[in-house]
């Protein structure tokens, strides 16, 4: 089948963005194992789909480049809000997103006509074990848990933000060979639904630095979403202010969690080319 896309990325996390609102799509879990693929496709970490919705101006379904479809991801949010303003489909700067973990609010910010940094509302971070979701003697949240991960010990803490995460807070995260480690977090039996995993080193109260192994995805160089739960993770273990800026391996993202309970990420999207798929 034939149809247009354009390629984004987030700080490096990368994206094919298909418009489904004038082209019609079946299978998309296939479609995205072959586009995602860097070989043999156009090649990135996922593939997002721009869709109507009953509910927001726009729905948007992500798909990693496993096939699996992800509920949220905060650097494809970033690079649809561009896309949707840049391409005419719509003249608004703040825009609603329907998404599979609820609605996500992108702004797009402007300094003198010029596109400064792109503000996203993520909502609300969900801590209980329900809804992460992960299996865990702790009553409640899993703030500092032990896991054992074939035989060797970790104290994580885990943060949904629409999708599961598992934070490792180290003292040297070039140390640890996430190749390694992260799959067998990923799919460890304590989570029903897999899990993203970051590695985290706390460089001031006011920085971060972040490398995440994303589930369905593997080594990307950036995670929205992963950078907000960070922030959350790294506040609820006294290791940081309210707001501070992540350091991933493609840039920064300025991560906030507000007095309101909202978690706002703030960074850039960038459009790499267009082409048509044959």
């Amino acid at each position: 089948m034939k149809f247009s896309f354009s390629k984004w990325h987030g700080l490096g996390n990368d994206f094919v963005i298909v418009n489904a609102l004038v082209d019609q799509f079946e299978h998309y879990p296939d479609l995205a194992i072959k586009i995602c693929d860097r070989h043999f496709g156009v090649g990135a970490d996922g593939l997002v789909f721009l869709l109507p919705s009953e509910k927001a101006d726009f729905q948007m379904r992500i798909f990693n480049s496993d096939g699996s479809e992800a509920e949220m991801c905060g650097n494809a949010t970033r690079c649809m809000a561009r896309y949707v303003y840049e391409s005419g489909l719509t003249d608004k700067r703040k825009i609603t997103l329907e998404t599979k973990a609820g609605i996500i609010k992108p702004e797009l910010i402007f300094i003198e006509d010029v596109l400064s940094t792109i503000r996203v509302d993520m909502g609300e971070p969900h801590l209980k074990t329900s809804e992460i979701p992960m299996i865990s003697s702790a009553n409640d949240q899993v703030v500092h848990e032990l896991l054992v991960v074939e035989e060797a010990e970790y104290h994580i803490t885990c943060v949904s933000m629409g999708n599961p995460h598992c934070i490792i807070f180290v003292d040297q995260i070039d140390d640890v060979d996430l190749s390694i480690i992260g799959p067998t977090i990923e799919t460890h039996p304590a989570f029903p639904r897999k899990t993203n995993v970051e590695f985290v080193q706390v460089l001031t109260p006011q920085k971060i630095r972040m490398r995440v192994w994303e589930r369905g995805a593997g080594i990307t160089m950036a995670c929205g979403t992963g950078a907000c739960a960070t922030l959350v993770a790294a506040v609820l273990n006294g290791k940081v202010d309210r707001q501070a800026i992540i350091e991933l391996d493609g840039g920064e993202l300025l991560i906030e969690w507000g007095l309101d309970n909202h978690v706002y990420m703030s960074g850039p999207a960038t459009q790499v080319f267009r082409g048509e798929y044959l």
